[in-house]
């Protein structure tokens, strides 16, 4: 388990570059984003979308060009969508493209080439690298000169990195990976133009926390305003930086050659602050939970702060874990993020549930496949239940081994790769002349339990040819399950992603070294959390590691390069508010009347409005196979849950965040302190439910008068806990919230085990003009569950110990999770 707090510069991983080779012609490698990876800002209005022309250069004429940087403020580590027009079409690998990259500099005069991130992108990118050439060649430029440029101890001259104040000093050569290489920058060296002469991208932004050396959303004028960082598009055509003409086999100068520099296309960005300016001298208010509020939450935390006297920090947990505290008084939260209700207990404290957010999951991708010259990011992605299940039993050899080891005997007859299989192919028929190799290995999941994981099971189980496979029966072309996911291991109450199938695979190193082994693990790693998946994916790559380390003695499997942008093909089960932020599409998978459906605002409030009522009253329940009629089936409601036996003090703090959720908390948009896109807004029942569960937390454990009736009808959302009734509601929300358990003395000491993760609030649009009330989604009427009564002077003595130990979450954002 991890807080979410205030956090220093995480640490870097610092691997060797490896070149690899650049695809031969590359002439669609960029077209317009997957349908559905914009689908979150489809009903929003891009009022911050900037739009520049390039000019005529001394050796190419750009003037034509023009680049649209579709949001440019509120921004925080996320994708931005980057467009273009009027370029020539490129036909190669070396000419007619842009190079693009994220800059710091100065408000007033814009960023300078030491200020940018670029020069150690993946593979042999044509335009990439931070060495720049004088004249006297075909990469010698006549604008640079002697004296402008450091040398390295080669004697070779180059662009340094320069950081932000603060940050450390220049770098020392062309290669220098002090601040960033070729796995994690964000800096995309070669993207050609299409047949068209223009492209469509995803661009990764970084803010300060994802990056100190740029500063973004950290660095401050004197009067206390973020400063900008900027967008910088370099673009390129058919000359060298000497003005000779390409031609096949050149070495293509550096986009920061000083003759390459000054075709620039600079755009100001306007991050958001990493801090939430929120007084570090209040006391502290625990929350914790699922994943799957981490986003909204901390959204909401700036704007909590602005208006009381506590501050709140958000611990990611396991939705267990989270339960647990509630119900035990654990002093590490008082409130709990839960998809699933807090179970009543005989004895325990009772627990009241607020509906704060809508979200879902998302097998979101990032799926280049090969076309005749090029590549093309795959459109549309459909896949059911069975190849879900398929993919998550390591049915595949390829999520095993790597292209030509030997496929381990008990999956012999089964396809290589999903691009081979009838089933999905079926489904998906433009992919049907892949190569085994060009897709994704494998599902990226997390490893933890959580409520997230058990609605996917669910989902599957709930097909009865997916359940058919699982349990050992082929498929119509005769694919089986990996048999290492027998006797039982899948169930619908199953909360993780088991990888059961650790078959060793050996490998040869070559060169006399020894052989190495790996297994599955390898192939297909477990993330950190979903937010991290979704990020991997958006990069192209998610750790797999099967090449040969030879570094070390005896030699031991190393990560593979990360692909260049014309490669990059993954997948994962993400959470939506993650897939949006990073532009990630969206499979469509099948409801109950069997529908190809993704997840958008109405899809998920069509779900809702379908979702039965849980055990535990008034608290809806996913149901992913029974959703029908447009319904999103992996659709899931928050709860904010909480204890009435806490004190007073906090009992009114943690009903201000049930109020605020319910309130300005459901705004769609980018600014802090509103709903982040990939959140669907509460439908009105719900919002007047988390109200009235905010009221009865403010009251507290009933008393005498109240334990013997003093509280009926409607008013009352007491639900199955003791010290009170329930009492149905009509369609509208005037149903109550209600709470678990029956008075008595809190349990012991919740189980400390989990992980939590921080994250930045996404802001991937502009902000809607919408008005929440009016979102639509209502659901049926709902009835409210059994009437419990408890033995009049039971009471509940004390209040809950003030909270202590968290530290509140003061940058906004998600720091990769540490081994161990």
């Amino acid at each position: 388990m991890r807080r979410l707090t205030t956090r220093t510069a995480s640490g870097r991983r610092r691997v060797t570059a490896g070149v690899g080779c650049l695809v031969s012609a590359l002439l669609l490698a960029v077209l317009p984003l997957p349908h559905g990876a914009d689908r979150a800002q489809a009903a929003t209005t891009e009022t911050s979308a900037v739009t520049k022309s390039g000019t005529k250069g001394p050796y190419d004429d750009f003037s034509g060009l023009k680049v649209t940087v579709h949001q440019t403020q509120d921004l925080t580590g996320q994708g931005v969508r980057v467009t273009w027009t009027g370029g020539a079409p490129s036909d190669n690998s070396y000419s007619n493209f842009l190079s693009v990259m994220q800059c710091w500099g100065d408000e007033a005069s814009g960023p300078d080439r030491t200020q940018c991130e670029y020069g150690l992108a993946a593979g042999a990118q044509s335009g990439n690298g931070r060495y720049v050439f004088q004249g006297g060649s075909t990469v010698g430029d006549p604008l640079e000169t002697e004296s402008g440029t450091p040398v390295d101890r080669n004697g070779t001259h180059y662009a340094p990195f320069r950081p932000v104040e603060g940050q450390g000093d220049p770098t020392t050569s062309g290669t220098d990976i002090t601040y960033f290489n070729d796995g994690d920058t964000n800096a995309v060296a070669f993207l050609p133009n299409d047949g068209d002469g223009g492209g469509d991208m995803s661009f990764e932004l970084k803010s300060a926390v994802e990056q100190p050396a740029l500063g973004c959303g950290a660095r401050t004028t004197a009067a206390g305003a973020i400063q900008p960082c900027w967008l910088v598009v370099v673009p390129r055509g058919t000359h060298n930086a000497s003005g000779a003409v390409y031609r096949s086999g050149d070495v293509v100068s550096s986009s920061l050659s000083r003759s390459n520099w000054n075709q620039r296309i600079v755009f100001p960005l306007g991050f958001a602050p990493v801090t939430d300016n929120c007084d570090p001298d209040k006391p502290e208010r625990g929350i914790m939970g699922s994943e799957l509020a981490t986003d909204a939450v901390t959204s909401w935390q700036s704007a909590l702060c602005r208006t009381g006297t506590y501050r709140f920090n958000y611990t990611q947990s396991g939705e267990q874990q989270a339960r647990d505290a509630v119900t035990s008084g654990d002093s590490l939260a008082g409130l709990a993020m839960t998809v699933d209700p807090v179970e009543p207990v005989d004895g325990a404290p009772e627990v009241v549930h607020a509906p704060v957010a809508v979200t879902g999951l998302t097998i979101g991708f990032v799926w280049m496949y090969d076309v005749t010259g090029g590549s093309r990011p795959l459109p549309e992605l459909k896949l059911d239940q069975r190849l879900l299940a398929k993919v998550l039993t390591q049915s595949y050899p390829l999520s095993l081994v790597k292209p030509g080891d030997k496929v381990p005997a008990h999956l012999a007859g089964n396809p290589q790769s999903i691009v081979k299989d009838p089933e999905f192919l079926r489904l998906n028929p433009g992919l049907a002349d892949q190569a085994a190799a060009n897709t994704p290995f494998g599902l990226a999941v997390t490893v933890d339990n959580t409520d997230s994981a058990n609605l996917v099971w669910k989902y599957i189980l709930a097909n009865a040819d997916a359940k058919d496979f699982l349990a050992g029966k082929a498929d119509p072309w005769g694919m089986k399950v990996n048999p290492s996911y027998g006797n039982g291991v899948i169930s619908d109450s199953l909360d993780f992603f088991p990888k059961t199938d650790l078959t060793p695979t050996t490998t040869a190193c070559g060169g006399g070294y020894p052989d190495i082994t790996y297994n599955g693990l390898d192939v297909v790693p477990y993330m950190n959390d979903m937010h991290d998946a979704a990020l991997k994916i958006r990069r192209g790559s998610i750790g797999t590691a099967y090449n040969c380390d030879t570094t070390t003695t005896p030699p031991k499997p190393a990560a593979l390069d990360r692909p260049i942008p014309t490669q990059q093909r993954q997948f994962g089960i993400v959470d939506n508010a993650s897939a949006t932020r990073y532009l990630l599409g969206a499979a469509a998978l099948p409801n109950a009347d069997g529908d190809y459906v993704k997840p958008t605002n109405e899809s998920l409030l069509k779900a809702v409005a379908e979702m039965p009522d849980s055990d535990v009253a008034g608290v809806k329940a996913p149901d992913p196979g029974t959703m029908k009629d447009g319904a999103y089936p992996l659709t899931a409601v928050v709860y904010a849950a909480a204890s009435l036996d806490q004190a007073k003090d906090a009992r009114l703090d943690y009903a201000k965040v049930m109020r605020y959720a319910a309130g300005d908390g459901q705004t769609q948009g980018t600014v802090k302190g509103q709903l982040p896109y990939g959140y669907a807004p509460l439908p009105a029942a719900l919002r007047t439910r988390a109200k009235q569960a905010a009221d009865r937390l403010e009251k507290g454990v009933p008393d005498a008068d109240e334990s013997s009736g003093g509280s009926t009808g409607g008013d009352d959302i007491s639900g199955t806990g003791g010290g009170g009734t329930a009492a149905g509601g009509t369609d509208g929300g005037t149903t109550g919230a209600v709470g678990t358990g029956s008075t008595g003395t809190p349990g012991a000491t919740a189980d400390a085990s989990g992980t939590a993760r921080p994250s930045t609030a996404p802001t991937e649009t502009d902000p809607a003009k919408q008005n929440v009330a009016q979102s639509g989604g209502h659901t049926p009427s709902e009835v409210l569950g059994i009437v419990r009564w408890v033995l009049l002077g039971v009471l509940v003595a004390g209040g809950a110990a003030a909270l202590a130990g968290p530290v509140l979450l003061r940058f906004s954002t998600r720091r990769k999770a540490a081994a161990g």
